[in-house]
């Protein structure tokens, strides 16, 4: 992998972080409003929680991606 296509690929990678976590916060804001409201579908709710820890992990891969260990 020449070193532009290198770069493009972290670039790449660093905006799909970020729509992730945008995509994560606006479910966290979400999740949120349903509880306030006290009355949600618990299904809906589950299914919401599920998505989030899945955006997550994601984010989590892409970032140990983008930063990996390096051990000396």
């Amino acid at each position: 992998m020449n070193m532009s296509s290198k770069m493009d690929h972290l670039e790449v990678l660093r905006v799909e972080v970020e729509v992730l976590k945008r995509e994560h916060r606006d479910l966290d804001e979400a999740i949120t409003a349903m509880q306030e409201q006290g009355h949600y579908d618990a299904l809906r709710m589950q299914r919401l929680k599920k998505r989030k820890l899945a955006l997550k992990d994601r984010i989590t891969v892409l970032e140990d991606e983008l930063n990996p260990d390096i051990i000396a």
